[in-house]
């Protein structure tokens, strides 16, 4: 194990010297046997790094420039944004695709997903607030649609694609070459039956609880899922939110039903709680139906509803969007939204905040990124909410935190926010695909 791809992986567990932490000797036994099933195309890349084989591809990755004409402009937008007082906004690094983010645990590095096939590491190496270095991750895997990033409690990095699920040991560590050590958790065509692989609504995303289980949020590809899709995306936890062991893709089960399409999820850290996003039904004009921030409080499958019903009582079953499941029902018990939120926004990345750098009203609630609409007569939404959390652990009424990504004159996005993440000082991150960048707000009383 002595090999440069085999170095000790971050933990919270106190590491040997040079080596593993104590209680990830088994998972570096785990990375040296595995036994993969990965199609052909990618079985090569797989087999070498499993093995900790010399690389034999370039060791010197290309970066995305972060100065230059782009970077200005983005800089210029940037004064349309419209803020609480206190707050400025500005530009963290010019991120292409961006889209999902993961924090790094132990350095001031940024892991953020596409829905192409680039996973890219930031990082702030100065930690001066902006990034000095972005670059492709582990690009001999070939990723497909790598939307969600998420990290275990111990500091292993997740990525889940349309079909595939990877962890990285050491992620923010080895993330300097094109190759680094990874451990199949899904492999490729069995997070869902790739029968049901579709362009639309195949953007993951996933938290890691307490716990250690892997949450991961699975839109179906419908606008409205036909009647004779609905008992198999209920018994697969398509429509829905699945967990399952983080490193072996064990104990899978269904924990949400009933859910359209959720780009957006994360763990409240007080009581635990998994709270997700819920994208609302296309084509049923432009006050509705309502965006969803939805709060899971029961184990063993809650239902949220769809696609019988979205919000608090907009039918879709028997609508113009649904009338082959005219007559249909929600089950008798299912679970209401926190929050409706204004049609067609798209709600999509969501966080608590946990840090401490903003005013103590801002502490514990909830951003979230609205990508903004396409589905609508009138564009809305590319703006940033915010949700305070009750002392019961509910949500408050939800405000409009950030604005002007959206150009009220022509109607035209200059940005399309699509996550938010708390950056090491306590700031937020908020990434934008669209404009391809991420930028950082932060409070100065």
């Amino acid at each position: 194990m002595a090999t440069p791809h085999t170095c000790s992986a971050p933990a919270l567990h106190r590491r040997t010297p040079g080596g593993l932490p104590p209680g990830r000797l088994a998972t570096a036994a785990l990375l040296a046997g595995l036994s993969l099933g990965f199609h052909a195309a990618a079985q090569p890349n797989i087999d070498k790094l499993k093995q900790f084989k010399v690389p034999t591809t370039d060791l010197n990755l290309p970066t995305v420039a972060q100065q230059g004409r782009n970077a200005n402009a983005l800089r210029e937008n940037l004064k349309r944004i419209k803020l609480p007082p206190g707050f400025r906004i500005e530009l963290f690094a010019v991120v292409p695709d961006a889209r999902h983010m993961a924090v790094a645990p132990s350095t001031h590095m940024l892991f953020v997903g596409t829905r192409k096939t680039t996973v890219w590491a930031v990082t702030d190496r100065n930690s001066d607030g902006v990034a000095d270095e972005v670059r492709s991750f582990a690009p001999s895997l070939k990723f497909s649609n790598p939307n969600g990033v998420c990290w275990t409690q111990d500091g292993f990095l997740i990525v889940v694609e349309h079909n595939r699920v990877l962890n990285f040991p050491a992620a923010e560590f080895f993330s300097e070459g094109p190759e680094v050590a990874v451990i199949p958790v899904v492999e490729q065509g069995k997070l869902i039956p790739p029968e049901e692989e579709s362009f639309n609504h195949g953007a993951r995303t996933c938290r890691v609880s307490a716990d250690g289980r892997l949450h991961i949020t699975l839109g179906q590809p419908f606008n409205v899922q036909p009647k004779n899709k609905i008992a198999l995306y209920e018994r697969l936890g398509i429509g829905g939110m699945v967990r399952m062991n983080a490193f072996d893709g064990s104990g899978r089960e269904v924990v949400a039903r009933g859910v359209r399409n959720s780009v957006g999820m994360d763990i409240n850290p007080k009581d635990k709680t998994v709270w997700f996003t819920d994208n609302q039904t296309d084509g049923m004009g432009d006050e509705i139906p309502p965006g969803e921030l939805n709060r899971i409080t029961q184990a063993g499958g809650e239902h949220f509803g769809y696609p019988y019903i979205h919000g608090h009582n907009v039918q879709i079953a028997g609508s113009g969007a649904a009338p082959d499941l005219k007559g249909m029902s929600p089950p008798a018990r299912w679970t209401r939204p926190q929050v409706e939120f204004p049609a067609h926004q798209a709600q999509l990345g969501m966080t608590f905040y946990t840090g401490r750098q903003f005013p103590a009203a801002y502490q514990g609630g909830v951003f979230v990124a609205a990508h903004g609409s396409w589905n609508r007569s009138k564009a809305t939404g590319a703006l940033i909410n915010y949700v305070p959390i009750q002392a019961d652990g509910t949500a408050g009424p939800s405000t409009v935190f950030a604005e002007g990504w959206l150009d009220p004159d022509t109607g035209r996005f200059r940005g399309r926010p699509v996550d938010v993440a708390v950056w090491k000082d306590g700031s937020l991150l908020v990434s934008d695909d669209y404009a391809g960048a991420i930028y950082r707000i932060s409070y100065q009383p």
